[in-house]
């Protein structure tokens, strides 16, 4: 055995609250996906080192139009028994306080890419949810319970578990309040593990942000009464303002080789306080001490940056985040997503023109129903993004290009267009906090295929154009501060887009490639 340094997050940019399993040799993470499609993104790993973007559970099971920014699909939970997978996930429809609609399903396959089953409705009493086999033969549901009648902001009240009957598919018997929380409060993503007669529940407590921590209570009995972890939190980074992982909890566990036991977590690499990259999961060694707790194996609640897993051999750390698409293939890439919609073939069409995805027209880039824009995550705090396409726009309202697209009321978008003055332009737009600015920036394009690009240094972004690949690139616009491109639950995607207000469906573009290169000097 060797112990292998890895660089964390093992899985960067938006991958957010991740929650581990191991069946068999293979060990999987899953991640909330919110409001993007295809959803809930599965990684597997034969080391814990290495991670592959293995598949997306949710595709057609889900109607996510007209959900609002940072909602939808929250939280999700792996587990596994008697040869069946079980993904327990909440689909959150509203969170205008006091209250929020959180309504949790779960379904199930036999091998991790599917079929998996239609979704079976649970409850709807909070978010965070997940199942718990027990050695007796039961199942059991765990989530944070919402009481709108506390005066705080977060009105998250402890955590709940209930029964499942997978013979009748529902939640069945006494509910039973199990933790109250602590001081920390905002208590959630409740997680069950037993061992040496313990029940082990951890939580994370704080808050998603920079008070978020992993907290731990245990009891002999599954319903309680919980015993409070007396040197809680285990992790935190919220009293370590120097540490370059913040917002660290929302922890797992899962068990390696020779013993070792590691816990992945959420966390954020701020720039300037802010997480342009969004929420992003690293790993790191815990221990089981003598009197029953758990701890971090380096004696401290620090995350650690450079850390160390066990492996059979000696293995180096591949993190690779470059992604080229010339369109070639007969299906979409697995790397897109959508926003509140699957990318299909109603919209992303590879046939019409052979070596090219013809995107055809959807609404507006703050539309929460038909924005039809297919996007990756940013991974990366400096990179360069291009694409080629053609389009012929016929007025103002038919527009096409290349996005930075945190959310419906954060993006910067340069996109050809029409002028009644100058005919085919190339324009640019920036909406922050929902406060929209159309740039004065007009150039007049010939017809044609036509090339747009990004370049993003940390904070700094800059778009170029070309219509001749022998040329330069010239720049287009003014240098844009990207900061306001973090917040939320999520994290910023790089992607292209068609919209058409005139008609729907009433016009397409082509594009004959995209291209996201990190850059040299990464962190």
């Amino acid at each position: 055995m060797v112990q292998t340094k890895i660089h964390n997050p093992i899985l960067r940019g938006f991958n957010p609250d991740p929650n581990i399993l191991k069946v068999g040799d293979t060990y999987y993470i899953v991640v909330s996906s919110f409001e993007w499609l295809p959803g809930l993104r599965v990684y597997t790993s034969k080391d814990l080192v290495n991670w592959t973007h293995e598949t997306d559970l949710l595709t057609d099971q889900v109607a996510l139009k007209g959900n609002p920014k940072d909602a939808s699909i929250w939280a999700p939970q792996l587990s596994y028994r008697d040869g069946l997978f079980y993904c327990i996930y909440t689909d959150v429809k509203n969170t205008t306080r006091p209250f929020k609609d959180t309504h949790n399903y779960l379904i199930t396959a036999e091998t991790i890419h599917g079929p998996w089953s239609d979704p079976i409705y649970l409850n709807s009493s909070g978010f965070d949810p997940s199942m718990f086999h027990d050695e007796d033969g039961r199942y059991w549901f765990l989530n944070e319970i919402w009481d709108y009648r506390l005066t705080t902001s977060n009105k998250s009240a402890g955590i709940v578990l209930q029964e499942y009957d997978p013979k009748s598919q529902r939640l069945v018997g006494e509910v039973y309040k199990i933790f109250d929380g602590t001081p920390l409060a905002k208590t959630e993503a409740p997680h069950l593990y037993k061992k040496n007669g313990y029940y082990y529940l951890i939580t994370a407590e704080g808050g998603t942000g920079t008070n978020h921590s992993v907290t731990i209570c245990r009891a002999k009995k599954i319903t309680g009464p919980y015993e409070l972890d007396p040197n809680y939190p285990m992790l935190t980074a919220s009293d370590k303002p120097d540490s370059p992982l913040q917002c660290t909890g929302h922890g797992s566990l899962v068990e390696g080789i020779n013993g070792k036991w590691y816990m992945v977590y959420l966390t954020t690499r701020p720039l300037e306080g802010k997480a342009i990259l969004g929420r992003e999961t690293a790993i790191q060694e815990v221990v089981w001490t003598p009197d029953g707790w758990l701890r971090l194996a380096n004696g401290t609640t620090q995350p650690e940056e450079f850390t160390f897993i066990e492996t059979k051999e000696e293995l180096t750390q591949q993190i690779q985040t470059a992604f080229y698409d010339d369109f070639s293939q007969p299906t979409l890439n697995k790397e897109w997503n959508a926003r509140h919609l699957m990318p299909d073939a109603s919209w992303c069409d590879l046939t019409s023109r052979p070596g090219y995805l013809r995107l055809v027209s959807g609404e507006s880039p703050q539309s929460h129903f038909d924005h039809h824009l297919l996007a990756i995550r940013q991974k990366d705090f400096s990179f360069t993004a291009a694409t080629q396409l053609t389009f012929s726009a016929k007025t103002f309202n038919q527009m096409a290009g290349l996005f930075l697209y945190l959310n419906e009321s954060n993006y910067l978008y340069a996109y050809v267009t029409f002028d009644e003055e100058k005919g085919q332009v190339l324009r640019y737009m920036r909406c922050e906090n929902g406060e929209h600015t159309l740039f004065s920036d007009i150039v007049a394009i010939e017809p044609g295929a036509l090339e747009l690009k990004v370049v993003v240094e940390e904070t700094k972004g800059q778009y170029y154009w070309r219509q001749d690949q022998t040329k330069p690139w010239s720049p287009f616009g003014n240098e844009q501060n990207l900061l306001f491109l973090a917040g939320g639950f999520t994290g910023n995607f790089i992607g292209i887009g068609v919209q058409d207000l005139d008609l729907k469906a009433g016009s397409f573009a082509d594009f004959a490639y995209f291209r996201y290169s990190p850059a040299t000097n990464k962190k």
